[in-house]
């Protein structure tokens, strides 16, 4: 039987000593996951936020958080450090003064950690925007060399079934060049949760039998993933049934690699993608965790402002195992 995707995390973490940086200190629902993860020490969290304010949340939560580090940016020790290691970061595009009114703000003092090895990755999200989380990631994480951009993932779980969607979170428009990265980022993603990635690139056609613009550049995508990485089994472009199901690909592809055992799928736009997740979650049952971003140097991810402390701590759980070598 397939491990369960959490149990497989766990174990996966056992010993990496992995700090995880919650820049939200002050939620509830922060401190409730953070008091979680401390207590069954698979990953260390770091909480942003005035001390009173965090211990107040704490109190309310009624979660024990002793032994957890609590950090105020505007206090921090090495806080001149992390602003003359920020300008230099930024090339001169910001002022040492710039930089210490940044860093005021919790989601970029967060990333600051993560760049200078003080935590291995970021969760925020629960009172801030997508935007608020990915923009101090892009500035000054950056994605990996060969990604242009990054990407979101969300992981489908039903039973012991694990799905990987993308990109359901960032790219709204992906170029033929942007698909064939996201699927390579997709399959990473895929690997570092314990998922042997197979790959399909999806549209609304299988393997030519519509030919339009948006089938020629999925098709192109196929192309272009397969020889930046061609032992990778991914092929395209697929219908969703003829990537899923055995019997749909035998007759719609049967010369594929991929025979309707497809795991990882890589969606045509942000539209298919957030649909197609919402549909599979909603309809079929499966639960969604994520997004999870894919392509930075270093881990960091979005929450829901709607979230739960149940999927702040599984969002950190994710990152933390995201920045083990896989």
């Amino acid at each position: 039987m397939t491990m369960d995707l959490f149990d497989a995390i766990r174990k996966k973490l056992t010993g990496a000593k992995k700090t995880i940086v919650l820049p939200e200190g002050w939620d509830v629902r922060i401190v409730t996951a953070a008091a979680r993860l401390q207590a069954e020490g698979y990953v260390t969290p770091l909480l942003l936020g005035k001390e009173e304010e965090v211990k107040s949340a704490a109190s309310q939560a009624g979660v024990d958080i002793t032994g957890i580090s609590i950090v105020d940016p505007e206090k921090a020790p090495y806080l001149d450090d992390l602003v003359e290691q920020f300008v230099d970061r930024r090339g001169g595009r910001s002022s040492a003064e710039e930089a210490r009114e940044l860093l005021k703000d919790v989601n970029y003092f967060g990333t600051m950690l993560v760049y200078t090895n003080r935590a291995d990755g970021l969760v925020s999200g629960a009172a801030h925007s997508t935007a608020d989380t990915v923009r101090p990631a892009l500035q000054i994480i950056k994605t990996r060399p060969g990604v242009s951009r990054t990407s979101g993932a969300f992981i489908m779980m039903k039973g012991t079934e694990r799905l990987v969607f993308a990109d359901c979170a960032i790219t709204v428009s992906p170029t033929a060049e942007e698909l064939a990265q996201i699927a390579i980022e997709s399959a990473k993603t895929a690997k570092s949760f314990g998922v042997e990635p197979r790959v399909a690139m999806l549209s609304f056609s299988t393997k030519g039998s519509a030919v339009t613009v948006e089938t020629k550049k999925v098709a192109k995508a196929v192309q272009i993933a397969q020889m930046l990485e061609p032992d990778l089994p991914l092929d395209g472009e697929f219908q969703f049934d003829a990537a899923y199901i055995p019997e749909v690909a035998s007759k719609k592809a049967p010369d594929s690699i991929i025979q309707g055992d497809a795991n990882v799928f890589v969606f045509p736009t942000l539209e298919a993608g957030n649909i197609g997740y919402k549909l599979t979650e909603r309809l079929g049952g499966y639960e969604a965790i994520g997004p999870v971003l894919q392509g930075l140097n270093a881990p960091v991810n979005d929450l829901s402002r709607g979230c739960s402390a149940d999927d702040v701590y599984k969002v950190s759980l994710l990152t933390a195992a995201q920045s083990v070598s896989s």
